[in-house]
């Protein structure tokens, strides 16, 4: 019995320690490269000049309904609800003519 503690209680020899040592090395440069690797740029699909203006007119009228809300909330006098209005009904009618204008021309030469 006692010639068995005294095998079981012997250290490990110094290749299961080196081992050991470059198992944990490679496990952790492993996860500092996965943690701190740069990410794949998304590609996203490019946008026509037609998509973008639509998206803008949408912001655009956006923009014209809460203008409204906050002038009939109080937020705003009479001038300023005026001069804002104006100018973001003349963005609107500026985008809403570029639209017209890329939807009519022929299809040759918006490629």
């Amino acid at each position: 019995m006692i010639a068995i503690l005294q095998m079981q209680a012997t250290p490990p020899d110094a290749t299961g320690g080196s081992f050991l040592i470059f198992a944990t090395a490679l496990i952790t440069i492993a996860l500092f490269v996965y943690i701190f690797k740069p990410a794949r740029p998304e590609h996203a699909a490019e946008k026509t000049r037609l998509a973008f203006l639509y998206e803008r007119k949408e912001q655009t009228f956006e923009n014209l309904r809460d203008l409204n809300f906050e002038y009939k909330a109080g937020k705003l006098s009479d001038a300023d609800f005026s001069s804002m209005r104006d100018s973001m009904e003349q963005e609107a009618a500026n985008i809403l003519a570029e639209i017209e204008q890329i939807e009519h021309e022929p299809a040759v030469a918006r490629r």
